[in-house]
């Protein structure tokens, strides 16, 4: 089982094909970053034409029986998920909504103040807003998992607290192992884990030790102390890969219509494009390298299964459907 928690590539048959190469049973896509409802609802119409157009390499992921349907028949199960609130804009009723049209994950901000909570480049983190309350009590009810990647400290934490069903940090990895904005303090990954929650390691350069320079070991290394601390049951993969996409998608996933001035993000002014990927990691194929590293770390076969996908799978099944 290999369950990639968080992509966003440039999408192809090429893509396709190595998702296939790599024994990806299932990915969770991010399908809108700043766009509002219609907009998300044409990403929709897009992706409805890859599964036409490649059904004998993907297929829609909407439950875990999609993910054994797609193992059975040699696919990729693909799950959506939003970087952002936007879709839902300002109205809690989108939330079925946008489940019903195969949403599984929403990230309640992207890096700003959002009207649900505050992101993770904010200089002062107000915490989950009176509107954030009443739409993860939606999430919860109807199986939208809540995200919170790109979220400040104390939005992150009460939002575990306040969520009646787990939360994830679906693509980031510990800050005490690399001090990056998006990294995560030791108590957020606790009180995300606690609650019974997952986070999804990130192989995006600006969220690694030496960035694209990261060693497969020193990245494994940091899987097996997380491990220690938080349980191998509550950890998985969120690879935040970005193939082949242009340099002037970073500038939309970071910008969008929200400032006239070029947001650099984690990158430098120097770097404002997309940075290059770990040797070990340039696409799905190298999974296998994934699994040699935690191998050389110390996990066992069942650990090494779990965190490349059992685990999300597991996830998946109790939290994507109605509370019941």
């Amino acid at each position: 089982m290999r369950i990639d928690c968080l992509q966003y590539a440039n999408w192809s048959e090429k893509i396709f094909r190595q998702m296939r190469e790599g024994g990806l049973d299932a990915i969770h896509v991010t399908i809108a970053y700043h766009e509002n409802f219609r907009e998300t609802v044409l990403n929709f119409e897009q992706w409805n034409g890859w599964f036409e157009q490649f059904p004998h390499l993907i297929t829609k992921g909407l439950t875990t029986a999609d993910i054994d349907l797609a193992r059975k028949t040699n696919r990729t199960a693909i799950f959506f998920g939003f970087q952002n609130p936007s879709p839902i804009e300002d109205d809690i009723g989108l939330v079925e909504i946008v489940h019903t049209l195969g949403a599984r994950f929403m990230q309640l901000t992207y890096n700003n103040q959002s009207l649900l909570a505050t992101g993770c480049y904010e200089h002062n983190d107000t915490g989950i807003t009176r509107m954030g309350k009443q739409v993860i009590k939606e999430m919860n009810r109807v199986g939208l998992v809540v995200d919170m990647s790109h979220s400040a400290d104390k939005s992150t934490i009460e939002a575990a607290e306040f969520s009646c069903r787990p939360i994830v940090i679906s693509h980031a990895n510990p800050h005490q192992w690399f001090p990056a904005l998006r990294n995560k303090k030791n108590s957020v990954i606790q009180a995300v884990v606690e609650h019974g929650g997952m986070i999804g390691f990130s192989l995006y350069p600006h969220h690694l030790k030496d960035k694209s320079e990261c060693s497969l070991a020193s990245f494994c290394e940091m899987i097996a102390r997380a491990a220690e601390q938080y349980g191998t049951q509550n950890i998985g993969i969120g690879s935040d890969l970005c193939q082949d996409q242009p340099d002037s998608i970073v500038e939309w996933m970071r910008v969008g219509r929200w400032t006239k001035e070029v947001d650099y993000g984690e990158g430098s002014k120097d770097q404002p494009g997309f940075p290059a990927m770990p040797k070990w990691f340039r696409d799905n194929r190298d999974f296998n390298n994934l699994e040699e590293g935690l191998g050389a770390a110390g996990f066992n076969k069942t650990e090494i299964d779990n965190i490349l996908g059992m685990n999300w799978y597991h996830f998946y099944n109790n939290n994507f459907g109605p509370i019941q």
